[in-house]
């Protein structure tokens, strides 16, 4: 089965490794949205089975699409993982890949670190 993941990021470059990297392994199909207004609406009108969320972006930052998200019935549900330069490797391996009860991945990660948290998170 292929799995659905929206990538929600502002880096272009960052969103082509990861489309490519992923879909590469015939396990998942990626959407791409570069702000965070536009990957609320698509999570809304197609919600996919992840979500990979920057936080820092233009229009509506990664924090508040999270927050409309679990207000949403539709998309309240959809796991979220957080994609961020803001915090460092080692903050987020020294607090097993959470901060605040979210689960978070910091930039830049090797596509088979990336693989083994998106297939670590679906297996919950």
């Amino acid at each position: 089965m292929i799995r659905r993941i929206l990538l929600v990021d502002d880096e272009e470059d960052f969103c082509h490794f990861v489309k490519l990297n992923l879909e590469k392994t015939g396990k998942f199909e990626i959407a791409i949205a570069n702000n965070g207004a536009v990957g609320l609406e698509m999570a809304k009108d197609n919600p996919p089975d992840l979500i990979l969320l920057d936080l820092l972006m233009p229009v509506m930052d990664g924090s508040e699409v999270a927050e409309n998200l679990l207000k949403n019935p539709v998309t309240k549900n959809i796991p979220i993982i957080f994609v961020t330069a803001l915090t460092r490797k080692k903050e987020v391996d020294s607090h097993y890949g959470t901060i605040g009860g979210r689960t978070f991945i910091a930039k830049p990660i090797a596509p088979n670190e990336l693989m083994a948290h998106i297939e670590k998170f679906m297996e919950q």
